[in-house]
């Protein structure tokens, strides 16, 4: 909503000054883009008590379906509560995976940051299209019973996977040693690294080859220490 509805509203009431609920209500109702958009607005004359504030368990809660590409700022909130997930039901949060961003720093990736970017943009569309074609041959081709989007997120996002496949395939770190940092099963990432190696070549990308090559995750460690990328402290770097 953030980069393609409010983006337009404001282009659309720039420079006219909102003095009043019916001005702002109106000036949003009539934007328009030459792709289509139309937007519906309404005044909401509901009153809310200030000072509300939402735990943790609630927010965790939630009925949000996170997506493969930037699941933290990508998502569906389904509409209800769900037999499995009732909303802000209390429970206790699930511990949160380690951060894999310190994965993506140039030093590893052989990328600038502006072509990490570009790359995993260029695969966003073709590993969707992958994944699906993945869970339909696992429910045997049978029409889906939910949207597109639903149901459980992946463990790890397209970001992660392309850095795994990377780490392997630039620097030779070996795909168990890989597993156990990533914490998913070897098969899995195996799988994984297959499915990044098809899609790379899909697009013409050609991956080059580093001089540094890493065969424990104490190499890994201490190759990013030395270039100054910070470790998060719950990776494991044992071998």
């Amino acid at each position: 909503m953030e980069h393609r509805l409010f983006s337009a509203i404001t282009m659309n009431w720039r420079g006219r000054p909102l003095t009043s609920h019916q001005v702002i209500v109106q000036t949003i109702a009539a934007t328009t883009t030459a792709t289509g958009l139309t937007v519906h607005a309404e005044l909401d004359t509901g009153s809310y008590p200030t000072g509300a504030k939402v735990s943790d368990a609630q927010m965790s809660a939630l009925p949000l379906d996170r997506h493969d590409w930037h699941g933290d700022w990508n998502y569906t909130l389904r509409p209800g509560p769900t037999a499995a997930c009732p909303a802000l039901a209390p429970r206790v949060p699930a511990r949160p995976q380690p951060s894999h961003a310190w994965l993506y720093h140039p030093a590893l990736t052989g990328l600038t940051t502006r072509e990490w970017d570009l790359l995993t943009t260029a695969l966003a569309g073709p590993a969707g299209q992958l994944r699906e074609a993945s869970l339909a041959r696992l429910r045997g081709y049978q029409p889906r019973q939910a949207a597109p989007g639903t149901g459980r997120h992946p463990k790890l996002t397209l970001p992660a996977w392309l850095a795994a496949t990377l780490l392997c395939d630039r620097h030779g770190l070996p795909q168990k040693t890989l597993a156990g940092l990533l914490q998913v099963a070897p098969e899995t990432l195996n799988r994984r690294i297959g499915d990044i190696r098809q899609l790379l070549h899909q697009i013409g990308h050609t991956l080059t080859p580093s001089p540094h090559r890493l065969t424990t995750l104490d190499e890994l460690r201490r190759y990013a220490t030395d270039r100054g990328i910070t470790i998060p402290t719950e990776i494991k770097t044992a071998s």
